[in-house]
């Protein structure tokens, strides 16, 4: 076997609970060559690591294709190292063939095999009924016959996956009871069975494909076709699959933007719902970034691509959501491991529901072994199985949908226990860009010393001289210009400006040149302690004015750790800032801080935090904050728009709102309240049924009714999962023992 191993992907179609994965699965691994394969109904979808493409492969085709699935091989082939850029390849041409039958999807219901197999099945079945009248001698032979028309395909499949390691399906439940019934005469019955099994398949089917076309259509935001513009300026309509990290593409008022990119030039306000969940459209000017997928509004945009078509945040949703969804949750995977004993179990109840009652006390044979092959059916385990992946899947895609990315099950499950939750500050609890909070005026207006600044500052990246330079665009102030500037290395910068000579830096630096009274000493002190950078502004030797900048807090911060509490989670903020920058950003908040901290410090406190028995989730950017985001039990990226951020951490929120993370704590209590209710109603209907059928009230085809009926109404109660928004619940108002306890916990150190 070759050290580089290949990653196919591929959508399966037919494949409609997690039995079928199961069955798959097995199938799969017994493929000599195959080193891992990970299956998921939710999304329909198969990847297998394996050597030798062109032994293998064919092997993997025949062994699913025997079990009665149709497979379609995903472009794109790739070493397994390095499978995030290989997936997310192999997602960019599944959305490029979406709606193609053949690749991306299956195709419409009422052109797959299994609805042609379900007409002739219930064809035979009228027939049969219609001979029956005519014949009534025959009619048992006529049923009999019918049913082999569905009894045959599905104990083919049956035999299949017994000979791939999976012997108790259900296909084979559904062979025992249908050849029993054939047995002891209730052949009417049997073929009812058949075709309402058949009809079964089909609905779960139809209920499943829907979970896969919600994470499916994010592909169609996408547009099509792209207007290029060539290096002599014409513009040029192009597939947007086409287009290449670089190209200039021009965007239309009203269009949707076919690529990720950087507005060149042109402003606009643009419509970021369908990626982010944002209601509100974002203004959008030359430097920003923009999504592909989302609306222009009223503006004509020039950007320059960022990103390929298979690299672009669509494509990173769809992958990640994908993968998430092939990583099971805890409860999921008890619910698989309990499967496995579950179905052999319910074959040795029926045997002995069928022979014990004849044997002790002498019931009539047949009355019995019907009961036991009702029995059969009622205990299928389909609408089990996937009451929990169905779930996780609908929460899963939900949560794209409004811009919230959990990396599987597990990650889900596990937001909804969090008790504490540590925040990075920079670029998490506040906006990660200072800004300019105050101007004050000592021998100059306000007005004159922001004009003399930003008259110095122009043509600066530095972010002091951002904040400055955007203040002045905002009070309509436009610089002179600046002769003979230059930086003073550590201090500031020193020029002249209409005659005068200026200098703008640090107050120490200025004090070399100037005299600060106490008044104004005191002034810049105070605003030293509230957290904020002051540079003075010192003109022809004599001080002028000063300004401020700060790092202020997100507009929705303090609403989010106000939603985080009344949850009954301890929001925290973990920094390696300043102390005195960091205590005034808390106190702003009203949330517990610990400063001054490295890399490592973070993740020593988030792991003092769980050894105590805390469940914590950690906030951050996903860069400098990696060590504690491994530590915490969920590690959240704030405005996951980045590789970096979207890889190192178990979640992630696109729009970067403080608000979303409990939004995704609500997310994660809904799934599993979901999770309970699909278990409930599962077990509760097979244990219903069994009781009715072993005081003989229900028979056969009741029992057939009440395993799929189970599993429809399963599926369409996770299906419910699909429509959920932020803020759609009302958060309850805490206690107000509840509200002394976080007041009290608020004024608590961290540990360490």
């Amino acid at each position: 076997m070759s050290d580089l191993l290949a990653r196919s992907r591929y959508r399966v179609e037919g494949m409609d609970c997690a039995g079928c994965a199961r069955k798959i699965d097995a199938a799969v691994r017994r493929i000599d060559g195959v080193e891992d394969v990970a299956v998921s109904a939710t999304s329909g979808a198969m990847t297998v690591e394996h050597a030798d493409p062109q032994s293998v492969r064919p092997a993997i085709e025949k062994q699913v294709t025997r079990l009665g699935y149709r497979l379609h091989l995903l472009p794109g082939e790739s070493p397994a190292e390095g499978t995030a850029a290989a997936t997310a390849r192999d997602v960019a041409h599944t959305a490029a063939a979406a709606g193609h039958p053949g690749i991306a999807g299956e195709a419409p219901w009422w052109r797959q095999p299994r609805v042609r197999l379900i007409f002739f099945c219930g064809l035979a079945l009228v027939l049969a009924f219609a001979a029956g009248r005519l014949l009534p001698n025959l009619d048992s032979w006529f049923y009999a016959a019918a049913l082999m028309v569905g009894l045959v395909p599905i104990a083919r499949r049956a035999f299949a996956a017994a000979l791939a390691g999976t012997p108790f399906s259900i296909e084979t439940l559904m062979t025992i009871a249908t050849v029993g019934a054939l047995v002891i005469g209730a052949t009417a019955e049997a073929a009812a069975v058949i075709f309402l099994f058949l009809l079964g398949e089909l609905l779960e089917g139809l209920a499943a494909g829907r979970a896969r076309a919600s994470i499916r259509s994010l592909s169609a935001l996408v547009p099509k076709m792209a207007r290029l513009e060539g290096a002599d300026g014409r513009i040029e309509e192009i597939a947007a699959e086409r287009l290449a990290v670089g190209d200039h593409i021009l965007v239309r008022p009203g269009d949707r933007i076919a690529a990720d990119g950087e507005v060149l030039s042109g402003t606009s306000s643009v419509d970021e719902a369908p990626v982010t969940g944002e209601s509100l459209p974002a203004g959008k000017a030359p430097g920003d970034a923009v999504f592909a997928g989302t609306v222009n509004g009223d503006g004509v945009l020039r950007l320059r691509v960022t990103a390929a078509a298979q690299d672009n945040t669509i494509a990173r949703i769809i992958r990640l959501v994908e993968e998430a969804q092939e990583k099971k949750a805890p409860t999921e995977r008890f619910i698989d491991r309990f499967s496995r004993y579950y179905t052999p179990g319910v074959v040795l109840l029926a045997a002995l529901v069928a022979v014990l009652p004849p044997l002790t006390v002498g019931e009539p044979w047949l009355e019995w072994i019907y009961k036991g092959l009702a029995i059969l059916l009622i205990g299928c385990p389909c609408a089990l199985v996937i009451s929990t992946p169905a779930a996780i899947a609908a929460a899963l895609s939900a949560g794209a949908r409004q811009g919230l990315l959990m990396k599987g099950g597990a990650v889900l499950e596990e937001a909804g226990r969090l008790q504490v939750v540590a925040f990075d500050k920079t670029g998490t609890l506040t906006r990660g860009q200072p800004s300019v909070t105050d101007i004050i005026s000592f021998a100059a207006e306000e007005a004159e010393v922001l004009r003399l600044a930003a008259a110095l500052e122009q043509g600066s990246s530095h972010p002091l001289a951002m904040a400055v330079l955007e203040k002045a665009a905002g009070r309509d102030i436009t610089p002179p210009p600046a002769t003979e500037a230059s930086a003073i290395g550590g201090k500031g910068l020193t020029g002249t400006v209409s005659g005068k000579s200026v200098y703008f830096g640090s107050p120490r630096a200025a004090a070399e040149t100037a005299t600060l009274t106490e008044d104004q000493s005191r002034t810049i002190a105070a605003l030293n302690d509230a957290g904020k950078t002051v540079s003075v502004l010192a003109v022809d030797g004599r001080v002028a004015g000063a300004i401020a900048v700060r790092d202020e807090p997100r507009a929705d911060a303090r609403a989010g750790l106000a939603s985080l509490r009344a949850l009954g989670i301890r929001p925290m903020m973990l920094t390696g800032d300043n102390r005195r920058t960091a205590k005034a950003v808390a106190g702003a908040l009203g949330v517990e801080v610990q400063a001054e901290l490295m890399p490592e410090d973070k993740a020593r406190i988030v792991g003092d935090l769980r050894k105590e028995g805390y469940r914590v989730g950690k906030v951050g950017d996903g860069i400098n904050d990696a060590p504690a985001l491994a530590t915490a039990d969920i590690g959240i990226a704030m405005g996951g728009s980045t590789d970096v951020a979207l890889e190192t951490a178990d979640a992630a929120v696109l729009h970067g709102r403080v608000g979303d993370v409990s939004a995704m704590v609500v997310l994660s209590r809904k799934a599993m309240a979901n999770i309970h209710q699909n278990i409930t109603i599962a077990i509760g209907l097979k244990l219903a049924f069994f009781v009715t059928t072993v005081l003989g009230i229900t028979g056969l085809w009741p029992a057939i009714l009440a395993d799929t009926g189970a599993t429809v109404l399963v599926t369409a109660n996770a299906m419910r999962l699909l429509a959920w928004k932020p803020g759609a619940e009302r958060v309850k108002r805490p206690s107000v023992r509840q509200r002394v306890r976080d007041a009290a916990q608020t004024g608590r150190q961290a540990p360490g």
